[in-house]
């Protein structure tokens, strides 16, 4: 799994932004939305396209407009949610499926409780969206999903990533025969004890939605 971390001013502000303790959730929302947005400019790189033919008012020219099927935006729930419509703001003509995973305290390992996809991914261009990178067992639990449904291309989007989870990502991927891409506006120094990124920016999902005891 190739790693990118966005290096750019303005993905450093307003991660600084969601950094702070003192953001309210809808400042929140809204510096997420607009970050993933930032993000999702980088993750898009390698998203597929073709030449296509327009008239100008001056003359003919080729551009390109992006192949058929486009691509599929899969937010994680719950917190993925919060980064869909910075995505969609970048790519509105994508589609749209949701996966939920969530740990089996037992074993340990990454259940899949909710899902609405094609059944047939076959030749399509994923993009997954995940707030934290802490532990990885969600993250690649959705993309191995993912392949197996057929999908050939998976990009992640995480706003931060503990370097434990990246880790762990590329060992449970690594006999994965399909491109799989990691796009961050950081990896922060580690998992503290209970999971969280540190310095991180505290629970995403609470955040967004104001669910917080």
């Amino acid at each position: 799994m190739e790693v990118t971390v966005v290096d750019h001013p303005l993905v450093a502000h307003k991660l600084t932004l969601l950094r702070d303790q003192r953001t309210d959730t809808p400042t929140f929302r809204r510096v997420t939305e607009q970050l993933v947005t930032l993000l999702g400019y980088e993750a898009t790189r390698a998203v597929r396209v073709k030449p296509h033919r327009v008239t100008t008012p001056v003359t003919e020219a080729t551009g390109v407009h992006l192949e058929s099927p486009p691509p599929l935006v899969v937010p994680i729930l719950r917190a993925g949610l919060g980064m869909l419509d910075g995505f969609l703001r970048l790519v509105p003509t994508s589609e749209v499926g949701f996966v939920g995973m969530m740990r089996n305290e037992e074993t340990l390992q990454p259940v899949t409780y909710a899902e609405r996809l094609p059944n047939d991914l076959s030749g399509r261009q994923c993009y997954v969206l995940d707030p934290m990178l802490a532990t990885g067992g969600s993250l690649a639990g959705c993309i191995n999903f993912l392949v197996e449904r057929g999908a050939d291309h998976i990009t992640c989007i995480c706003l931060l990533a503990a370097p434990e989870g990246v880790q762990r990502v590329q060992e449970l991927l690594g006999d994965l025969d399909v491109p799989c891409n990691l796009v961050v506006a950081a990896v922060d120094e580690r998992l503290n004890e209970v999971g969280y990124i540190v310095p991180g920016l505290g629970d995403a999902g609470d955040r967004l939605y104001g669910m917080a005891e």
